[in-house]
């Protein structure tokens, strides 16, 4: 036993004695004494042990082990294609936004109806992504057994980042 735990044993101990010779003088004391009033607020200091009481119950339950964490991109690694698409990127709300998408990974959902599915595809290095003119790009679904059959050829789809629509596309071939 810990320094801690014999303290709490110890507390708790003296906290329902004297709950307890509360108890005693309350029942001996006539009514409406200062006394009697005493003797019950000693009786209610055993109130707090209750919580603990609970507490450490709550903490001798088997728990459950802890969800497995989420899929991620991250821990795919390679980039495998599973959607050949035809996107076309939308012009930017504001002028000074209308800039070309550089080489890098861009993340993003696709979405069809109201079902959207986490994706990411690649721009080569020394190529860039214009606005208002249709690139055909491989796409990597985060969820391939879920997506995939909701991805049809001639399917049409919308391309979120954050709250905003940024382009349209459309499959030409699953892969």
């Amino acid at each position: 036993m810990t320094k801690i735990q014999f303290r709490r044993k110890l507390i708790v101990i003296i906290l329902l004695c004297v709950a307890v010779t509360g108890a005693v003088v309350r029942h001996y004391a006539e009514r409406g004494t200062t006394t009697r009033d005493i003797a019950t607020l000693l009786m209610v200091l055993w109130v707090p042990i209750i919580g603990n009481v609970i507490a450490w119950l709550i903490g001798k339950l088997p728990r459950r082990a802890p969800p497995p964490e989420p899929v991620t991109f991250d821990a795919l690694g390679v980039f495998t294609p599973h959607l050949l698409a035809d996107i076309t990127l939308r012009p930017p709300a504001l002028p000074v936004h209308d800039v070309p998408l550089g080489a890098g990974e861009y993340r993003c959902a696709l979405v069809i109806d109201n079902q959207g599915f986490s994706a990411r595809w690649f721009v080569p290095q020394g190529e860039v992504l214009e606005r208002g003119k249709a690139h055909v790009l491989d796409i990597e679904f985060l969820t391939p057994d879920l997506a995939k059959p909701r991805f049809p050829q001639g399917a049409d789809f919308r391309v979120l980042v954050g709250d905003s629509f940024i382009a349209d596309g459309r499959v030409l071939q699953p892969l």
